[in-house]
């Protein structure tokens, strides 16, 4: 993994922040070496590995990347689990092969223009039509928009107006009537595509029907609980790159006073991030709950990473401040990570209610 992010995916990195494009080579190098399907059993063309594999494979590419990082997380996470963990054996077979060999990019529309942070609150509707549901409204701030080839699409079928109502429909890109929305320029992430998802009378035949009627809600919170995993291994990329890149900088000579103590806090800080992650990564391989350990992880990881850009910026003084500097992207691309996969103030709330229970 390390030879496959520093040596292909690393080398593009600035280039891709700079022109805001989406990192083809990068993610073809990824499909290549088999990182597309991390997840996937090897029965459906996968590598067969574990949640533990899996986030330190992000790790390794969020220190190269973390827009190339973020692009082949949300994929083999929340784009592709839900299949493997709620699909029938139909739709395993038609659409793992192709997610795991990379011909079909994956993603997640559940946040919404008015329900971001609550869930539950989403208006997309999917009204019953024949065998099948027509799906209508807009999804927002969506990972790999307009290069995914399926999206795992969450709407309302039922009166409900909260969690039960909501059911999962798995919708390729080319079906009639959904298109790209606006594509978002961000603060960070500039190789990540993020936009709108517009649904306009879409017909999802109910063979395409991901779980059970009304179940929808909890297949997106199974998902969000393993796919913070695979954030918070981007999270320990970013800041391990943090932490290298000041060490080089700084040298055996190249000491200010108090700088080498800075530098001894952000490595200590990220040890203990790489800790709770891979806890959370190796309860979630055994099968055993992880909900609590997932927030935690996620909390802690990515408060770490925005900290660790920071001092880093800090150490390298002025030239951390220049636009094109490995320092400020960092900053950029660590903010979103404290947002997306659950603000952390959702992940402090997960956290509670864990121990409270």
């Amino acid at each position: 993994m390390r030879e496959l992010a520093q040596g292909v995916v690393r080398p593009l990195a600035a280039e891709i922040d700079r022109d805001h494009r989406f990192p083809h080579e990068a993610v073809n190098a990824a499909a290549e070496a088999g990182l597309m399907g991390v997840l996937i059993p090897r029965e459906y063309g996968g590598a067969g590995l574990d949640a533990l594999a899996f986030a330190v494979c992000i790790e390794e590419l969020a220190q190269a990347c973390a827009s190339t990082a973020v692009i082949v997380d949300v994929h083999n996470s929340v784009g592709s689990e839900p299949i493997l963990l709620f699909g029938t054996v139909d739709q395993k077979r038609r659409w793992l092969p192709e997610l795991a060999a990379g011909k079909l990019l994956g993603a997640f529309a559940l946040t919404e223009p008015a329900s971001g942070s609550d869930a539950a609150a989403l208006k997309t509707t999917a009204r019953r039509k024949g065998d099948g549901y027509v799906l209508n409204g807009t999804k927002v701030f969506i990972t790999n928009i307009g290069h995914a080839g399926l999206y795992v699409v969450f709407a309302r079928t039922g009166p409900d107006e909260r969690a039960p109502g909501v059911s999962a429909f798995l919708v390729p890109a080319d079906s009639p009537g959904l298109r790209v929305g606006q594509v978002f320029h961000k603060m960070g992430l500039h190789g990540s595509p993020t936009g709108e998802l517009v649904l306009e009378d879409v017909l999802v035949p109910a063979a395409d029907r991901l779980a059970g009627e009304g179940q929808g809600f909890t297949v997106a919170m199974r998902a969000l609980d393993s796919g913070r995993i695979g954030i918070s291994g981007q999270a320990l990329g970013i800041a391990q790159a943090a932490v290298d890149e000041s060490r080089a900088l700084m040298g055996p000579r190249n000491r200010a006073q108090g700088d080498d103590f800075a530098l001894a806090d952000m490595a200590t800080r990220v040890e203990s991030a790489r800790l709770l992650v891979y806890r959370a990564a190796w309860l979630c391989a055994r099968g055993r709950p992880f909900t609590r350990e997932a927030s935690m992880a996620k909390l802690h990881s990515t408060d770490t990473a925005m900290q660790a850009a920071l001092d880093a910026v800090q150490l390298a003084g002025e030239e951390g401040t220049l636009s094109g500097s490995p320092f400020e992207r960092h900053v950029r691309d660590a903010k979103a990570l404290q947002i997306y996969e659950g603000s952390n103030q959702v992940q402090r709330i997960v956290i509670a209610r864990e121990l409270l229970k």
